[in-house]
């Protein structure tokens, strides 16, 4: 039996500028961090011929081509495993399509699962260029590179996207103290809405493609924005991140009707007048979970539970992909 995790993240900062549409003319930089909520994979061996695979739906197959979900199959054709007497089982602590980059979670534990079935050594650089490969490349999911990472390193990391398709990795330096006040003071509300993160992406990078001027600047904006929130957050200035925070939101809402809903607003702005300081829509938009930064926490949870939000407590993951049973 093995049994693999990956970390599911939020982004703190130049969430967009992870496309390849974007980084390779202009190079991109992303601040995410990993969180204490799952995808795992666990894979064992059978007595049975076939390959099992179980998700949100069930799947028997005897070859790796007849496998119906994507990642699956590409995955286990790029690391050599061969179909039969093996059944494979994915679960996750929060559901797909909530914008915590689930889908990227799930193909760094995937191919740590597979690569420790085949004894394969693999580094979390590694890890995450061939997760990328596999959506990006071998799918052409109109999608960035963050969540791949943050993913396989774990952590409160910065990322630079240069225009080769090199990735820089390097922690944010924040210390103990200011790192502890920024995670109790980081509050995650489920909208109830999932979507598809492809979906929404697609708009952000055709426009990236078309050299659309509203976008490209848009881009550079949020860009320089991280950049800003990195010095913020290395410098204990927690307030002016928050606020960093509302600026983000106001030019992300900008790159997309569908970014928002009137729901989505009215949520956000009871947040603002219960204590929130500052907050986002994580991950592409449309839906899935809405960040706020608040000192005076019980009275913006007391807003949104009463407003029917279902808040979801979390810490920061420090370990990335690993083999939790092998």
């Amino acid at each position: 039996m093995i049994i693999t995790r990956s970390p599911l993240r939020i982004s703190l900062g130049g969430g967009g500028t992870d496309l390849p549409s974007y980084y390779r003319d202009h190079t991109g930089f992303v601040i995410s961090a990993a969180i204490d909520k799952y995808v795992y994979i666990t894979l064992h061996q059978t007595f049975v011929t076939d390959l099992i695979i179980k998700y949100s739906k069930m799947e028997r197959v005897a070859t790796i081509e007849e496998i119906q979900h994507p990642i699956i199959r590409e995955a286990m054709q790029q690391v050599g495993v061969e179909a039969g007497y093996l059944e494979l089982t994915s679960m996750a602590d929060i559901p797909a399509g909530t914008g915590l980059g689930s889908s990227g979670s799930f193909t760094t534990a995937l191919l740590k699962a597979l690569h420790t079935y085949k004894k394969n050594v693999v580094q979390p650089h590694e890890l995450a260029r061939q997760a990328c490969q596999i959506e990006i490349e071998r799918l052409h999911e109109p999608i960035g590179k963050q969540d791949q990472y943050i993913a396989a390193f774990g952590g409160l990391t910065c990322f630079r996207f240069h225009s080769n398709d090199e990735v820089e990795v390097f922690p944010l330096r924040i210390n103990t103290e200011h790192l502890y006040n920024l995670e109790d003071n980081l509050l995650l509300f489920f909208t109830g809405y999932t979507r598809s993160a492809s979906n929404i992406l697609k708009e952000q990078d055709d426009k990236s493609k078309q050299n659309d001027n509203d976008m490209i600047n848009n881009l550079h904006f949020i860009k320089d924005l991280g950049k800003r929130s990195k010095e913020a957050l290395e410098h204990g200035n927690l307030r002016e991140f928050a606020d960093l925070m509302n600026v983000h939101w106001e030019h992300k809402k900008k790159r997309s009707g569908s970014m928002s809903n009137p729901q989505i607003d009215e949520w956000y702005e009871l947040a603002c007048q219960n204590g929130a300081l500052g907050g986002k829509l994580i991950g592409a938009g449309g839906g899935g979970f809405l960040m706020f930064y608040a000192e005076e926490k019980s009275r913006l949870r007391h807003a949104m539970t009463q407003a029917g939000m279902k808040e979801v407590r979390f810490r920061f993951d420090f370990e990335g992909t690993k083999t939790v049973i092998q």
